[in-house]
């Protein structure tokens, strides 16, 4: 590589992304090594006035900086960032540090991500500032306390408009459904964090609903969904997909009466081995695998038969756990195939707290509970523009219409 090229080295394992995510980031590598170029080019080119007696440029290129990863959100790479020879520069003018690649960023975050997660850990709006310049380097300085509190305000302000804006209009095939518990400083210690994200009937997935509620309990999430409808969200899901909380299921049974249910499988496999000693979870695990894995739904309602043949004797409470819900654990073989990746389980909110949540108890010094509701939506909402579209997609007509799905299959109706 040539001495005037950004050394820059994606470190891609082929094993884990496409032809199309590699392709993605080598395109936005390539254009952060235009941007270094330019930005010391425009350097050089400021100074090539300054010249030495035999008409030699005093401020040159001098290769690079030892390489250095960098996490980024589109992965891990190696940079030789160009380096500058400028110490004949009169100090009174500024050296060159390029803006682009701070001298000691190792990361690239963002404040909408940092600053919900140092509240949620605890770090109170004056600790911030120390916070941040220890991860984002000494250009976070600026974020003084008033511009953190600032900042928090807008944010607060932005939330409560967020909470209450129409829904007119709006229609969502599939909702997934959480009550989500962190290490943070809520006011009472029984509350937890409900949230609602959703799938359009064009396929992408959407934050619909984030508010406090009491334990889980029916009043709160009926609170929460008859909110919904009253701002317009009329037209009842198609599915909803949630744990074991029987607070929200007894609520959508009187908001949206028709909405079909499909309990988390990643939550009932969990529940299910915790009831049964570890000697035999292995087994167990791979049986609970083929109910809903099978192709179709009498495979799985028969892997479902052998599982409480094979255990209700010795583990009782493993296996009512599983047959209690067993009207509630196949709806899914009655919508498209290619969808059922999404709809089995609730991973969408899982994956987008898992950086955070924490099943423990709070943290001391509570904050108010807008702050609270506030960081977590905000969150959320970081976390949303990462959010695929569902695959199939086209197939959300069908569903919308109530055409007849039989094991991931569209059937013709005679």
């Amino acid at each position: 590589m040539s001495d005037t090229t950004t050394q820059i080295n994606f470190k891609k394992d082929d094993e884990t992304y496409s032809i199309l995510e590699n392709t993605l980031r080598e395109g936005a590598l390539k254009m952060l090594q235009q941007a270094l170029e330019i930005e010391i080019q425009q350097f050089l080119d400021k100074h090539s006035s300054k010249v030495d007696e035999n008409g030699h440029r005093e401020i040159v290129r001098n290769g690079y900086h030892p390489a250095r990863d960098i996490v980024t959100g589109i992965g891990q790479f190696s940079v030789k960032a160009p380096r500058v020879d400028d110490r004949k520069l009169p100090t009174t003018e500024e050296r060159f540090t390029s803006k682009i690649l701070p001298k000691y960023m190792r990361k690239i975050p963002t404040v909408d991500n940092l600053l919900p997660v140092l509240y949620l850990k605890g770090i109170s709006s004056n600790g911030f500032q120390d916070g941040l310049t220890s991860i984002l380097g000494e250009g976070a300085k600026g974020l003084s306390a008033s511009n953190i509190v600032r900042l928090k305000k807008s944010w607060e302000t932005d939330y409560d408009s967020w909470s209450k804006r129409s829904l007119e209009g709006k229609e969502y095939e599939y909702i997934w459904v959480d009550g989500i518990h962190f290490n943070i400083r809520l006011e009472d210690e029984r509350s937890c964090i409900l949230v609602i994200l959703g799938a359009d009937k064009d396929g992408n997935k959407e934050l619909i609903a984030v508010e406090d509620g009491f334990r889980e309990s029916e009043l709160s999430w009926r609170e929460m969904l008859e909110s919904l409808k009253i701002r317009g969200l009329v037209t009842p899901p198609k599915l909803a997909i949630g744990d074991g909380a029987l607070g929200f299921w007894k609520a959508l049974s009187k908001v949206y009466p028709s909405t079909k249910r499909q309990r988390c499988w990643v939550h009932k496999t969990a529940n299910i081995l915790d009831k049964m000693p570890k000697k035999v979870q292995l087994k167990a695990k791979s049986l609970i695998h083929e109910m809903y894995m099978a192709e179709t739904e009498e495979n799985a309602r028969g892997a479902y038969k052998h599982f409480v043949n094979v255990y209700e004797s010795k583990y009782p409470r493993a296996v009512n756990c599983l047959t209690k819900d067993e009207d509630d654990l196949f709806s899914f073989y009655g919508f498209p195939g290619i969808h059922w990746i999404h709809i089995r389980t609730t991973n969408p909110i899982e994956s987008t707290f898992a950086t955070v949540r924490l099943r423990t108890k709070r943290t001391k010094g509570c904050g108010s509970r807008l702050a609270t509701l506030t960081m977590v939506w905000k969150l959320c909402c970081e976390a949303e523009k990462r959010w695929y579209r569902l695959r199939g997609s086209e197939l959300i007509n069908n569903v919308i219409r109530g055409d007849f799905f039989k094991d991931g299959i569209l059937k013709e109706v005679a």
